[in-house]
């Protein structure tokens, strides 16, 4: 009997301290329940906001290459203006020469 009475014992001492394990993990679970997680995204708005003005600058001048190397497109020519005066005004004279010696 000593034996059962020692089982029973053991078996009493074992279920108290179950008990008393579920209940700290019962008061564990509120408590984390009762917990409110705030994220700080201050940092990470700071670090946004200075990548979005290096973004902007980096825009601006990209613009302004893209419009500076639009007006060196607009001014470039393949031959000096005084090159094609020149020509014309040759063509002129070899067609005028060609036709007098035609007619005479």
């Amino acid at each position: 009997m000593t034996k059962l009475e020692e089982f029973a014992a053991l078996l009493v001492n074992e279920t108290t301290d179950f008990k008393n394990a579920l209940e700290k993990l019962e008061e564990l679970n509120e408590q984390l329940r009762e917990i409110k997680v705030k994220m700080d995204l201050t940092e990470y708005k700071t670090i946004i906001e200075i990548h979005q003005q290096k973004m902007a600058s980096q825009l601006n001048s990209l613009e302004r290459f893209q419009n500076h190397f639009d007006d060196k497109i607009a001014q470039a020519k393949i031959y000096p203006n005084w090159a094609v005066v020149v020509f014309i005004v040759s063509l002129v004279f070899g067609v005028g020469a060609v036709v007098l010696l035609i007619m005479r």
